[in-house]
């Protein structure tokens, strides 16, 4: 009996040691808050509360010093005792201003912005709820922080601090989204990614190689996508949400469906979206030359230009697109948590609306321009554990394949080739990041990561009379390109005043291409790059007292040589021809910024952040020649001889500022604003605007909340480019920009008035919607080919389960 009795202790007392659950509430509505963050040191240990607000605290045992963190709510500071203690219930106060905010993206690991010497951009569940934006290019632009360009509808070009495209990172869920393939041209890859998937999207501003590589010259933009709940229950956790959405100014219809199962130790959550976007209609007011008076349309045989009967409408530009992710999540203890995550992408054909624009000899230059379907693929297995160990408390191993596919056919009016071109990359990643709390206040960080991705491509000529195939030009050689690094980062607070930190990451990288020289006399049949490139960081945090924080980084970036830089073929403008360039080495680039955050009483918050970067060893495009010639016949068309070169010297620089204000009854005023200005080499040695060097733009927002009431007026805004400041190879793109009274291009400056509204109508039921460009002008935004949506209604509906 006594032993019996001894058993039943100890089965209570390992019971007890996994399940000290806590809830979490909001102090003023007594509702569950979901996503808060729990963090300590020692032991090192994190967890997030669920959608019933709880969280299990088991893991912080014997912690005294346990951080509570959500956006828009005081921070609180316990230990383990007090919280587990009583009726573990916890509740927060809504918060007026706080310097505080958990962010991930700076270290892979999470951190307060008050441990994080550059500037960071965070957009919430809430934030991206009221906002409703169509795609994941459109959540990032909402955020007043990041610029987008689109060339067509179905794209979305971020421009971070006068750099884009390739120098620029994605991740998702700390995987790198950039491949072999990623282009100096603007780039859509990030509408392969679902805003209704997506937990928490951060933007780290400037330099991040030495956590992430290759590419992160400008910023690192990092998605996080939803999380599977564990149950902290004995019963099986159910939940779920379903959304639909209209847009009136391209017809959108959106429909979306997730589900979460969760037992104490495997959950699931599924999610699907499907997309389907009319062509998108202008604004009345504004410049005429961006109308669509006409569009090519083929009939009986013959590429036929027809009258538009609404020039407003940009035709050719609606396409449909079907997200899917699945993830599977086991905690088979304390130490333990793995979890398995598949992503699937594909949208449909859809037409490059700026090659639909382009003349030649009064009419339109082709009578077809379209990607194929855009399809991106990703299995992902991220295992963590936790121990407190001599080399480690925490170590996470990410293993990741990904797939791409994307295309491009065109065909020259009344022309009876269609040139099919088809890219495929196989990409494949591990990451192995460790952390370790040292005494007093130290942390470091550091890793190992190795990439490969192979390249596969395929030209194909059709003749659309007689659909006989033959092999065509390819874009690329058959390649592959691989990466290998170590890097570390160091952190120690050495006092309540003041923290220091500093990294360094080595990297060595190389291509291996075969080139067919069927089509093209290359002077060269294969090219093989072997290289390094080592980079640092150093920065420091001054935080006197809880409202005021200055900080100032110094960091080095680079981007080593792709296949799209080594091997590509492409026409850039009309009468230029892009050729391969076996030698490149990487460009690099040096980093300065400070920034400062301060908090005045309980109502103001004011930021800045100023940056200069230089870029040395650029990769840009400049005037070749091959076998001898500047000049080759291209497409039928005789064509300046270019490629890839390090050939440039480039700088930006810049601020970013940010106001909030917290007025009584529940209003709010905020206002993000960022100026950049770029200048670059140009193969003569005189200056030029960097392409990539965004007019100033911004956001400011007037707000009203109270309790399932949310309203939001705000104006975007960004200021206009003249001709005598466009960079040099914008100047000839006369299809995409307004002409000025002398008939030279330039980009007008514009803003949008828009309202957005969400209405909880019960506890599982939130309708939202909204009117955006109010005054309904006609823009498009700096480098764009599609203009912005004119007058748009916005109605959606969101129900949870």
């Amino acid at each position: 009996m006594r032993r019996l009795i001894l058993s039943c202790l100890l089965t209570s007392l390992v019971l007890v040691s996994y399940a000290q659950i806590l809830t979490i509430k909001d102090k003023e509505n007594n509702e569950p808050l979901e996503l808060v963050t729990l963090y300590s040191e020692a032991p090192r240990a994190t967890a997030m509360t669920n959608s019933s607000g709880m969280v299990d605290i088991s893991e912080f045992e014997g912690a005294d010093r346990i951080e509570v963190r959500l956006v828009g709510y005081n921070r609180i500071v316990s230990s383990y005792a007090e919280l587990a203690a009583g009726d573990r219930v916890l509740v927060m106060e809504p918060s007026n201003i706080s310097l505080d905010q958990v962010v991930v993206s700076a270290s892979k690991w999470s951190q307060s912005t008050r441990d994080v010497p550059v500037h960071i951009a965070t957009i919430t569940p809430k934030d991206a709820a009221l906002l409703n934006p169509q795609t994941a290019a459109d959540l990032l632009g909402a955020s007043g922080q990041v610029f987008i360009q689109k060339s067509q509808q179905g794209g979305g070009s971020p421009m971070i601090r006068g750099f884009a495209t390739n120098r620029l990172l994605l991740t998702v869920d700390g995987v790198r989204m950039n491949t072999a393939i990623f282009r100096g041209g603007n780039l859509q890859n990030v509408i392969s990614l679902d805003p209704f998937a997506t937990e928490n999207t951060e933007v780290f501003f400037g330099p991040g190689s030495v956590i992430y590589g290759s590419d992160a010259i400008g910023g690192v933009m990092s998605f996080t996508t939803l999380t599977p709940h564990l149950s902290l229950t004995d019963e099986t956790l159910t939940k779920g949400s379903a959304a639909t959405r209209f847009s009136s100014a391209n017809s959108e219809k959106t429909a979306h469906l997730d589900f979460n199962v969760g037992w104490k130790k495997w959950s699931s959550v599924t999610s699907f979206s499907y997309n389907d976007y009319g062509d998108l209609r202008m604004g009345t007011k504004g410049p005429d030359d961006y109308l669509r008076p006409f569009y090519v349309q083929r009939i009986d045989s013959v590429d036929r230009v027809v009258t538009n009967d609404n020039p407003l409408v940009q035709r050719p530009s609606g396409y449909q697109q079907t997200n899917m992710m699945q993830k599977v999540r086991f905690v088979p203890n304390k130490r333990w948590d793995i979890v398995y995550a598949f992503h699937y992408s594909e949208t449909s054909d859809y037409a490059r609306y700026d090659r639909h624009i382009r003349y030649k000899n009064g009419l339109p230059r082709y009578g077809e321009w379209s990607y194929g379907p855009q399809k991106w693929m990703m299995n992902n297995l991220t295992t963590s554990y936790t121990a407190n160990t001599g080399l480690f408390d925490q170590v996470t191993l990410r293993l990741a394949h990904q797939f791409f596919e994307e295309s491009r056919i065109d065909r020259d009016i009344n022309g009876s080739t269609r040139a099919i071109r088809i890219e495929k990359v196989n990409a494949y990643s591990a990451n192995l990041d460790f952390s370790k709390s040292l005494v007093a206040g130290q942390k470091l960080y550091y890793g190992l990561e190795m990439i490969y991705d192979k390249v596969d491509s395929e030209g194909i000529n059709e003749d659309i009379s007689t659909g006989e195939k033959v092999v065509g030009p390819a874009r690329y050689p058959q390649s592959d390109w691989s990466s290998y690094a170590a890097y570390a980062t160091y952190q120690n607070r050495l006092s309540d005043l003041l923290l220091v930190q500093a990294g360094g990451r080595y990297n060595s990288f190389g291509l291996n291409a075969t080139f067919d020289n069927s089509f093209y006399p290359f002077p060269f049949s294969t090219a093989d790059l072997n290289n390094g490139a080592l980079t640092g960081s150093a920065g420091v945090v001054l935080t006197p007292g809880e409202k005021l924080s200055i900080s100032a980084n110094l960091s080095t970036g680079f981007r080593s040589p792709n296949v799209d830089d080594v091997g590509k073929v492409f026409d850039s403008e009309p009468g230029a021809v892009v050729v391969p360039n076996p030698d490149l080495e990487a460009e690099y680039a040096y980093n300065a910024e400070v920034g400062m955050a301060k908090v005045f009483g309980d109502f103001l918050k004011l930021d800045a952040t100023a940056f200069y970067t230089v870029l040395s060893n650029a990769l840009v495009r400049r005037d070749f020649t091959l076998n001898g010639l500047d000049s080759i016949v291209y497409d039928g068309e005789l064509s300046q001889v270019q490629a890839i070169q390090n050939a440039a010297r480039a700088t930006v620089y810049g601020f970013q500022a940010g106001l909030e204000v917290k007025l009584p009854e529940g209003f709010t005023v905020s206002s993000r604003y960022n100026v950049q200005v770029g200048e670059e080499e140009l193969d003569d040695g005189s200056k030029s605007p960097s392409r990539h060097a965004a007019p100033a733009f911004g956001v400011s927002h007037f707000m009203y909340g109270v309790k399932n009431l949310k309203l939001d007026f705000y104006a975007q805004y960004s200021g206009g480019v003249g001709f005598a400041d466009m960079p040099e190879e914008e100047k000839g793109k006369t299809e995409i920009y307004a002409a000025d009274k002398e008939g030279n291009t330039y980009s007008p400056s514009w803003y949008t008035l828009n309202f957005k509204v969400s209405q909880k109508i019960s506890d599982d039921i939130i309708i939202s919607g909204g009117i955006e460009n109010l005054t309904d002008q006609r823009y498009k935004p700096y480098s764009s080919g599609m203009a912005g949506a004119g007058r748009n209604f916005i109605i959606s509906l969101r129900t949870s389960f």
